[in-house]
């Protein structure tokens, strides 16, 4: 232990360990002045690609317009899934016959006309001219059916909706 603490004493050890440092010291700065050519180079290609502006500050921009941009695709999403759901209620299927009612009457002035949604549901319109009048008759439908009696045109005219709706799928 004696030779070990006379040998930390020593001139010799005491100098090495000087010159060591001043040695680590000299690669610390050498480091450091490269480390900042570096980063100098660093930056001048940055803005050499960017066309004089900095390209990092380029991209941050870009990165935060992504972003908006997929916020507002997931909105613009929701919206459309919003009007999807509306659609199925709304009318998108028509059938129309047109017929002669009565005899004396021609060119098919009488008509029925069913307007359904999605789920075959709405209504069936049935106009009826005679030569002195003229009625519309309105009969709720539900799931291609009526509660009310239905004439045949009716009928051909709900199955030529629902018929219209399918060639639409």
């Amino acid at each position: 232990m004696e030779e070990i603490l006379s040998f930390l004493k020593n001139e010799i050890f005491i100098v090495s360990m000087i010159i060591i440092n001043i040695f680590i010291l000299i690669l610390c700065v050498i480091n450091k002045i490269q480390l900042s050519k570096t980063k100098n180079e660093y930056t001048k290609f940055m803005k050499k690609i960017g066309n004089g502006n900095n390209i990092e500050q380029m991209l941050k921009e870009y990165i935060e317009k992504v972003e908006q941009v997929n916020k507002k695709n997931e909105e613009i999403i929701a919206f459309c899934n919003r009007i999807e759901k509306e659609k199925m209620n709304c009318i998108q299927k028509v059938g129309i016959i047109r017929y002669s009612a009565f005899k004396d009457v021609g060119s098919d002035l009488s008509f029925a006309l069913a307007m359904l949604d999605d789920k075959n549901t709405g209504v069936v319109l049935n106009g009826i001219y005679a030569s002195d009048s003229s009625n519309i008759y309105a009969k709720p439908v539900i799931n291609g059916t009526s509660k009310y009696t239905i004439t045949e045109e009716e009928k051909q005219a709900i199955e030529q909706a629902i018929k219209t709706g399918e060639n639409n799928i």
